[in-house]
């Protein structure tokens, strides 16, 4: 159950009011939805507000590079069947962010709040969460964020003696090396599509064995421990067996992943596998991320692919050839600035389609899939872009900002 609910202090409504009003300040001028610079205003005046704000609830955070914003909104639906929720849905994941979302629930009983990998641990101190949810670590913003092995080191000292109930990925040898160090850990076998970032021991250094599903270190011993749920195709293991089938509106085997360990989450606080499922299955789409929307009288899909291991598994779930794909990629700060990480994505698994590339960093992309020897046309906006896209849906990939610029352009 949540704990203290005693009322906020006049600092602290002092804080939720300023922020309330410079968000709202933001957002009457076209600037977004206010909740980052809202949550910094809150952070000035009260540095505490973010305890305050949590202290009446049952937290869960989730992390990870990738999936952690839809897994934070299936979770959320799940808990819905046992009281209200609050949630930084929109994917404002820092600090202030958070700060912002957490400020609306205070008749919420659980908050389920997205972190940056990045401020896990710190995040984490702050609003003494019930439970803790840890996908997988890649590579992503390399100009910004530290190398995936010292973001695992991070995490495992920073959860280190953590109360909290961590749910997290066995098939991800970093993600387990962070975990490790807690003593009450919930193992999900939610699979791992993207291996190129976990070939070395994060304990030793040593070469990773990867005998079918199963990982181990043969020089220290460090392995991948025995998960009590599991994805099984379309199903969900529970611990005691029994198999509990997945239907989702969101595609991919990436979802049934996120919806697996979301399920376990849901589990510990008292919600039943069929019941959590069954809510998941209302989520159709995710800040725009699944969307289909209509553009010049075509249908167009919005896919959000950041980094080498989102591109993989977007790849697996876009309509085959010859469908059209339009991608676009930017290298603004929500990004990072750094795109060598376009040369890790196999743009191979591409072959067959007809490709429109845009975006600012368009060249970089031209580049890259020129050197995969495919055929696209290089394009200076969405619009010539749909214009030239031969019949059918068109599929459209984006990184961060590339995406929001193309929501705003289809008005979504």
């Amino acid at each position: 159950m949540a704990g203290n609910t005693e009322p906020l202090s006049p600092r602290a409504k002092l804080a939720v009011t300023a922020g309330k009003a410079a968000a709202a300040v933001s957002r009457a001028a076209g600037r977004g939805s206010g909740s980052v610079i809202g949550g910094r205003v809150a952070l000035k005046l009260d540095p505490d507000l973010l305890a305050r704000l949590a202290r009446h609830l049952d937290v869960i955070l989730v992390s990870a590079t990738n999936g952690k914003t839809t897994t934070t909104r299936l979770i959320a639906e799940a808990l819905r069947a046992s009281g209200p929720v609050v949630s930084n849905a929109l994917g404002a994941n820092m600090p202030a962010g958070i700060t912002s979302a957490l400020a609306g629930g205070s008749d919420a009983r659980y908050g389920v709040i997205e972190v940056d990998e990045k401020y896990l641990a710190g995040v984490a101190r702050d609003v003494t969460p019930k439970a803790i949810a840890l996908l997988n670590l890649s590579r992503d913003q390399l100009d910004r964020a530290a190398e995936t092995r010292m973001l695992a080191e991070h995490w495992r000292e920073g959860l280190a003696g953590s109360k909290a109930l961590i749910v997290a990925n066995a098939d991800d040898p970093l993600i387990v090396w962070a975990a490790s160090s807690s003593a009450n850990v919930v193992w999900v076998a939610a699979g791992q599509e993207w291996k190129d970032d976990a070939w070395s021991c994060p304990s030793c250094g040593g070469v990773m064995q990867r005998p079918g599903d199963d990982w181990f270190c043969g020089e220290c011993g460090f392995r991948r421990p025995m998960p009590s749920w599991a994805l099984s195709g379309d199903h969900v293991l529970d611990p005691h067996g029994s198999a509990w089938p997945i239907k989702l509106q969101l595609p991919g085997r990436a979802n049934k992943a996120n919806a697996t360990t979301s399920a376990a989450v849901a589990a510990a606080f008292g919600v039943p596998p069929q019941v959590a499922l069954e809510r998941m299955f209302s989520v159709q789409a995710v800040a725009g991320r699944y969307d289909v929307v209509s553009f010049m009288e075509r249908e167009l899909r919005l896919l959000l692919a950041k980094n080498p291991a989102g591109w993989l598994e977007t790849f697996s779930l876009i309509d085959p050839p010859p469908t059209p794909v339009i991608m676009s990629v930017n290298a603004r700060g929500a990004d990072g600035t750094d795109t060598s990480w376009l040369w890790d994505v196999d743009y191979t698994r591409l072959a067959g389609h007809p490709i429109f590339v845009l975006g600012d960093r368009k060249l970089d992309l031209a580049v890259r899939l020129e050197v995969a020897g495919l055929d696209f046309q290089v394009c200076d906006s969405l619009d010539e872009a749909v214009g030239m896209a031969p019949p059918g849906r068109i599929e459209v990939i984006a990184n961060y900002t590339a995406f929001q610029d193309l929501r705003r352009r289809v008005g979504n």
